[in-house]
């Protein structure tokens, strides 16, 4: 085809790609019908060869579908996870990012010198599009002093104007942390309105935090938990912080994405909840057939635009690279690395959900 991409006859479902791909059905195949999946293992063979050629990693989010999470992920994760694994793929000479935006800015900015592609220019962020470097200047003149501790799903100008980076998963340690280091009681937490209410709970740390909002976790409630529970009262209800602070209230669990994979492999409940975006449900679904997953689907409209046919097509192509300003990502690159040096915590980060019950009024700015 004209553009690169590879024509409709090449997607044949041979023998030889039914057994290439044998390992990887058996994982998905509760997820995705055989209708479907004589159309994906194509795909899904075909970028596995062309990673080998082109000595290319692929990055693939927790949100992402099962086809790409299972089928062509090198290293699967979240944020953080994601983060620390691109640091570490010093032989691939290219990186694809089955994420959003603001993940590939991230692996340019730790790694430099390699080629990251997205797959679609338009996979962006609600919660990185709330605010941006300018405010984040403003917001330094109107509390001098105070250290800016900014979520990671922002953009590589935000960052750069940021102390130390954080995730969902380190969050409380990471305010915690800075307090001690600045010696200071207050704590600015931005972008996230809801994550910072949250952690706010957790802490003795003051925190002053921006009205920015992730479009899939702010649309559940405390009834839909109240809902679901009554609809499946042995169902253990599992809420991400990036939900409003009434709905972890209400909640079994609370953590990040890590933090919530990890409770379901160990703990392998009978029937279970995740207050997250539904494609989790059905990536830790393929490590979990012994728990049922009830699934309150929010999908996230950003991170499905990664496909596997425009995974494809970057990696053919090496179409829409990801570049960051070098100043920009020198400045930026300080606060990454502060997080990822950070010592993992003992135990998967998880919220109290006794301390969560406590209302904690944070400085909304």
């Amino acid at each position: 085809m004209a553009d690169g991409s590879i024509a409709p006859a090449a997607f044949a479902f041979t023998a030889e790609v039914e057994a290439e791909t044998a390992p990887i059905w058996e994982k998905v195949k509760d997820k995705v019908t055989p209708i479907e999946w004589r159309f994906h293992a194509p795909l899904i063979a075909a970028i596995n060869r062309l990673k080998r050629e082109k000595n290319a990693v692929i990055l693939a989010h927790n949100y992402m579908t099962p086809e790409i999470f299972h089928g062509v992920g090198d290293y699967v994760g979240d944020s953080l996870g994601l983060a620390r694994e691109a640091q570490k793929a010093e032989h691939a000479e290219i990186i694809v990012q089955a994420g959003v935006h603001f993940m590939a800015e991230t692996s340019k900015i730790l790694c430099p010198d390699k080629k990251v592609l997205i797959p679609d220019l338009r996979a962006g962020c609600s919660l990185a599009s709330s605010i941006t470097g300018d405010d984040v200047r403003l917001i330094k003149q109107r509390y001098p002093g105070l250290p800016v501790v900014t979520y990671v799903n922002t953009t590589a100008d935000v960052k750069a104007e940021t102390d130390v980076c954080c995730t969902s998963a380190n969050a409380v340690q990471v305010v915690e942390q800075v307090a001690r280091d600045w010696g200071v009681d207050r704590v600015i937490l931005i972008p996230d309105e809801f994550l910072a209410r949250n952690v706010a709970r957790q802490t003795n740390v003051g925190i002053i935090a921006w009205k920015g909002r992730c479009e899939v976790h702010e649309r559940f409630t405390a009834q839909d938990i109240l809902d679901m529970k009554e609809a499946w009262p042995d169902a253990e209800v599992l809420a991400h912080p990036e939900c409003p602070a009434e709905v972890l209230e209400v909640s079994d669990f609370a953590g990040s994405t890590a933090a919530m994979n990890d409770y379901v492999i160990q703990r392998k409940p009978k029937r279970v909840v995740l207050i997250t975006e539904c494609s989790m449900a059905d990536n830790v679904a393929a490590d979990a057939p012994g728990t049922e997953f009830v699934r309150p689907c929010n999908l996230c409209p950003h991170m499905k635009r990664i496909t596997l046919q425009n995974i494809y097509d970057a990696l053919l192509n090496e179409q829409h690279e990801v570049t960051v300003d070098p100043a920009i990502a020198e400045a930026a690159r300080g606060a990454v690395q502060r997080m990822i040096d950070l010592p993992p915590p003992a135990v998967p980060a998880r919220y109290d959900l006794v301390k969560a019950r406590h209302h904690v009024d944070v400085e909304l700015i």
